[in-house]
């Protein structure tokens, strides 16, 4: 706390501050400064709550959002009938478009920052497009495929960035690092050749939109490489979610017809519907927030550990609530997928060390 100053003037320095008083000084007191908390009225969110009990909260919330999007995608499209990909991705932006506008212009999660340039708007609207197809093939595979299988697919993202800095940038890594993803290759091939449900169009769509994730990745370490250019993430979630939204209106009207018509028909008999897309857009939304928590009060270090964890996590949980059929040849490819994606993880990082 500052504590109160006093400001002293000298008697008959200033006739207006002359008075009646009898002593030497007259003391103007001016009262302590508050804190930022007191004037704004508000305290941190989890400034009550010890650090690791915050901690553990946010990563129980990213686990349970990424997870919860995921089996209701799975359930959306594949058993309760709902069979738009397209739309459904549309809601998503247009959920992460708004909630993400409360987030930093009234909640202030993060400083607003502003499109400086045309240059970077087209170069955020490449990645809003890379960004669309990559999210309509993951959530189109979910249709054909179970979400144990997507998970294992999705689970190759390293070896698909790989090929892409090498294709884009022509940077070479290590022997280390390409030798660790070879088990990355040969885990999903395994898992691939023993999946009881295999589709091969879910199949192909599922690995667009893993070669999708990770080519925007590596489009965004390029485009957005000078200081001036750098966007925090909760504030280029903000500009490309509408200019997702826009770039997917034509795709769903053209490929799934008047999708909105249709929903709005389907919700006036049953209204669960309602509750789905809400429920179902607000969790995309909060996948894209726990990831900013998780980094801000971790590492991305730890968000990419916490990744491995959940795709073996959500492969279960979707198991154990879908039913689907599962083998152990599957299971082991899936085991072998993840340990090879620990293992590109720590040749990374020791390639890392010795280059610097």
């Amino acid at each position: 706390m500052v504590e109160a100053q006093t400001w002293t003037t000298r008697r008959m320095s200033n006739p207006r501050l002359d008075s009646t008083a009898t002593a030497d000084h007259q003391l103007l007191d001016i009262p302590a400064t508050p804190t930022a908390e007191v004037r704004n009225g508000v305290y941190s969110v989890g400034s009550h709550l010890s650090p690791n009990l915050l901690t553990a909260l946010i990563i129980a919330s990213w686990f349970m959002s990424n997870i919860g999007v995921l089996l209701l995608n799975k359930y959306l499209l594949s058993f309760y009938g709902y069979r738009y990909p397209i739309f459904l991705t549309m809601l998503h932006m247009i959920s992460c478009a708004c909630y993400s506008y409360v987030a930093i212009n009234f909640l202030e999660i993060v400083p607003r920052q502003h499109i400086l340039s045309r240059k970077q708007f087209f170069k955020i609207f490449a990645l809003s497009a890379i960004f669309c197809f990559s999210v309509v093939c993951g959530n189109t595979s979910l249709r054909y495929i179970p979400v144990s299988f997507n998970q294992a697919i999705g689970a190759t993202t390293p070896f698909f960035t790989a090929i892409f800095v090498f294709l884009i940038t022509c940077k070479k890594e290590s022997a280390e690092v390409y030798c660790a993803l070879l088990p990355v290759v040969f885990g999903i091939v395994l898992a691939s050749n023993s999946e009881p449900l295999f589709n091969l169009f879910g199949f192909l769509v599922c690995v667009g939109s893993t070669a999708g994730r990770a080519l925007k990745s590596v489009v965004q370490g390029i485009l957005l490489t000078s200081e001036a250019e750098k966007l925090h993430s909760m504030n280029l979630l903000l500009y490309m979610a509408p200019m997702a939204a826009m770039i997917l209106l034509p795709f769903t009207l053209y490929i799934e017809g008047n999708v909105a018509r249709i929903t709005l028909e389907k919700a006036k008999t049953d209204s669960f519907i309602v509750f789905l897309l809400v429920g179902n857009a607000t969790v995309a939304y909060l996948v894209n927030l726990t990831n900013f928590l998780v980094t801000k009060h971790t590492s991305a270090l730890t968000l990419q550990v916490l990744g491995n964890a959940k795709a073996a996590l959500a492969a279960f949980v979707s198991v154990m609530i879908f039913k689907n059929p599962v083998t152990v040849m599957g299971m082991a490819g899936f085991a072998v997928t993840i340990m090879g994606v620990v293992l590109y993880s720590e040749a990374k990082k020791r390639s890392k060390v010795t280059t610097h």
